[in-house]
């Protein structure tokens, strides 16, 4: 039957809303940037002796990745090297998509002379990050490199654009090959110490910044080392902090900033003093051989090179660390990556729904030397986790593999897992009656770091949390013979790793993964494993989905 014209017109509309609303779709979308990485082996000379370095478009560090909230990441991964690889984003959330997360119970490696494209987004994400390569000792050896995430334009930032926006990546260093340092750990063997710290790639004065008298500069630290906390300061300048792993910090200055190993904080500092060259000095804190190495900040004024001894700093004391890390508290009235401030989110007004006690050890498996948490020695399955999880392949890991409390048990090794229901509000405590400090990661997420002290953590240790204005971050340490708790609530369905950032100990088994599960199939949850996605172990041979 032929339309009037009443019945045509609203057609016509709708029609139209449909088209207005498909074309807002597609404008909508957030930007695409296009990444592509050939990783090689290449001879570097980070403490002035030649080594061989892995490399990132022939560079040592890698390049930065430069973007903005919700943009859409497209790094294709080439592998020149004569063995499998993979990638890691430390900090960078996945979120619905833990496949893309780069770490052995997540992603198949990229074999040798292969390609893999990483397809990530970093949504409703800020601030300074960094990827390191995450199989077996691969770290050691470079492949990293920082990640930095600019607010959307008319997104508020509580501080002026700075003169300079600069990654410092610091971090131990060995002067052996990564495969003879991982030969040690197969053969049961505790590490030596490090050789040196690294600035940028450089030993010692060999990183060189160059800056104007009277204007402010952001720097971007992160410690991508193996193992030691180290401590970063700048001769005679002070250093405001303004951001920790994606949260806005209040402005608090600082003489000089420990940061611990897989840690990211940004700096902002101003070049206020007489025109001359200054020391940046990196000591290792907590050892009793300190490690140290300079840069030079150079005035573009400058009427004189450094010279005589560089500034002295924190070497072993760990109340000072302690009172640093409880100053640092999140801004509550600046924006995070959407126009609405930072403590609008009350974490500390919700009732947590479990309580997950990790206890780090150390002991002997089969006369070698592993590290477990609650007991359980993290060993890899032939086939990632969340891939088996994925095409419902039994036998690759054991679901509640792990206690969500220690049973003072000795050492097993076990493909751990831990099942958590989304949507749960968790309280995780780090128990470290170790004699050394402890740096701990999860994959993921960003959680609250509701409190820290010395001794065993009770119940009557909630009396001290901050439940106001804890500070959001993906990385956190526990001083030895203490405890540190942190608040999550479990958003992002997926495999999520937990890790020592302790590179030897996560190797030899500290580590295990968070499973946040539900029933649900919805798109809204989590995203299907990625149409180019490796399989590898007992998922050869399968398909992913439809094209």
């Amino acid at each position: 039957m032929p339309l009037n014209l009443a019945g045509k017109t609203a057609v016509l509309c709708t029609f139209l809303c449909v088209s207005v609303s498909i074309i807002s779709i597609v404008k909508a979308e957030d930007p695409y940037r296009f990444f592509d990485w050939n990783v090689t082996y290449g001879f570097i000379y980070p403490l002035g002796v030649r080594q061989q370095g892995i490399l990132i478009n022939g560079q040592f560090p890698g390049p930065d990745i430069h973007s903005v909230t919700n943009d859409n990441l497209i790094i294709n991964v080439y592998n020149s090297l004569d063995e499998p690889f993979l990638l890691s984003w430390n900090g960078i959330q996945q979120r619905r998509n833990s496949f893309e997360d780069g770490v052995i119970g997540t992603t198949c490696p990229i074999p040798p002379g292969k390609n893999f494209t990483y397809i990530l987004q970093v949504k409703d994400q800020i601030g300074s990050f960094y990827y390191f390569p995450s199989l077996g000792f691969h770290k050691a050896a470079g492949g990293f490199g920082g990640i930095r995430i600019l607010s959307r334009p008319r997104i508020p930032v509580p501080f002026d654009d700075p003169a300079g926006d600069y990654t410092i990546l610091i971090g131990d260093w060995y002067l052996s090959n990564h495969t003879d340092l991982k030969a040690v750990l197969d053969g049961g063997r505790k590490l030596p110490f490090p050789d040196g710290i690294l600035i940028n790639g450089r030993g010692r004065n060999g990183y060189y910044l160059t800056v104007e008298q009277g204007k402010t500069y952001r720097l971007r630290i992160s410690n991508v080392g193996l193992q030691n906390s180290l401590n970063f300061r700048i001769q005679n300048h002070k250093m405001k902090l303004v951001e920790v792993e994606g949260t806005h910090t209040l402005q608090t200055t600082y003489s000089s900033l420990d940061v611990h190993v897989g840690q990211s904080y940004s700096v902002l500092f101003t070049a206020d003093q007489p025109g001359q060259d200054y020391y940046i000095v990196v000591t290792s804190r907590f050892t009793s051989t300190v490690l140290n190495t300079t840069g030079i900040l150079h005035y573009s004024n400058s009427a004189g090179a450094v010279s005589g001894p560089f500034p002295g700093g924190p070497t072993i004391e760990v109340d000072w660390s302690l009172n640093q890390a409880r100053s640092i508290r999140t801004n509550l009235t600046a924006s995070g990556p959407r126009p609405n401030p930072q403590g609008s989110y009350h974490y500390g007004m919700i009732n947590t729904t479990r309580t997950i006690i990790v206890a780090n050890s150390a002991g002997q498996v089969n006369g070698k030397q592993r590290y477990g948490v609650n007991s359980v020695s993290f060993i890899a399955p032939d086939t990632p986790m969340k891939i088996a999880d994925y095409f419902k392949i039994q036998g690759v890991f054991k679901e509640n593999g792990i206690t969500d409390r220690p049973y003072g048990g000795g050492l097993y090794l076990d493909t751990a897992v831990l099942t958590v229901p989304y949507r749960a509000y968790v309280e995780i405590v780090f128990q470290n009656d170790e004699d050394i400090l402890q740096s701990w990661h999860l994959d993921g997420y960003s959680f609250f770091v509701v409190g820290m002290d010395g001794g065993q953590w009770t119940t009557a240790s909630r009396d001290q949390y901050n439940l106001r204005d804890a500070v959001a971050r993906c990385t956190t340490q526990v001083y030895p013979k203490a405890w540190t708790a942190i608040y999550i609530p479990l958003d992002n369905v997926g495999m999520w790793n937990l890790r020592t950032e302790f590179w030897a100990r996560q190797y030899l088994g500290q580590q295990f993964y968070l499973r946040v599960y539900t029933d649900s199939t919805s798109l809204r949850d989590e995203f299907p494993i990625p149409k180019n996605a490796l399989l590898c172990g007992r998922a050869s041979g399968r398909r992913t989905r439809p094209l």
